[in-house]
């Protein structure tokens, strides 16, 4: 997976179609032999399915958003790059928020605090922790930061599918819900906006843009729950 999302991010700059990224990403894939597990997907909103194997999400897109010949980046850019994959019966999902050439003071805060959350909620979850651990830990870092939490998306259980048990909501009461245990495979992904947060469906009914046009970011890891500590599957 990290040959896919190094080949695609190092692709990020002004000028470049969101297609082209796409391209990398189903070249790329082929080449390590693994099947992109984003494209042909159907999602809880019914329709086409997903048709593409990269989300790309630009300023106000949240999530879900798929790359389009006409979506161009452009310096100053906040880009979401969301992939994942399947390999030998087995999935993993990753995220990176990137900066599209020189981005403003607000926009460094987003991608800061919406890192560090990620590497928070990593850092909680631990054997005889709980989902609201993580939730809680991606809830106090975006209040550090000022940033809202986008509620109505949230990470899950991956491993023999794309989406399994249990869901891991971005906000939470430490203690709380179901335990965590040696083997548990999960994809963490706090997403946030400069803004409040909520959110509403794009106009393309695929993805979700935010509600009050603010900038949002995206970062995600799958994780492996072990006896010995966590380890990053998708470092």
């Amino acid at each position: 997976m990290k040959q896919v999302v190094d080949a695609v991010l190092a692709a990020v700059r002004p000028g470049v179609s969101s297609m082209e990224l796409e391209e990398i990403a189903r070249t790329t894939t082929a080449v390590v032999g693994a099947t992109p597990s984003y494209l042909g997907y159907k999602s809880e909103k019914g329709g086409e399915p997903y048709p593409a194997a990269l989300c790309v999400s630009v300023n106000n897109e949240i999530a879900h958003c798929p790359p389009k010949p006409e979506k161009i980046l452009q310096a100053g850019d906040v880009v979401s790059i969301d992939f994942g994959l399947e390999y030998k019966g087995f999935y993993m999902d990753t995220a990176y928020t990137v900066g599209v050439g020189a981005i403003d003071k607000s926009a460094e805060n987003l991608l800061q605090g919406t890192r560090e959350a990620l590497e928070n909620a990593i850092a909680v979850a631990t054997v005889g922790g709980h989902i609201g651990d993580i939730g809680a830990a991606a809830q106090q870092t975006a209040k550090r930061y000022k940033l809202g939490v986008v509620k109505d998306l949230r990470g899950h259980g991956v491993g023999a599918a794309v989406h399994e048990d249990p869901l891991v909501p971005n906000f939470g009461k430490r203690g709380a819900g179901e335990e965590l245990v040696e083997g548990m495979v999960l994809a963490l992904e706090p997403i946030f906006a400069e803004g409040t947060g909520d959110m509403k469906d794009d106009t393309d009914n695929i993805g979700y843009v935010t509600s009050d046009g603010s900038r949002a970011a995206h970062f995600e890891h799958t994780i492996l729950i072990t006896k010995n500590g966590t380890e990053i599957l998708t470092a």
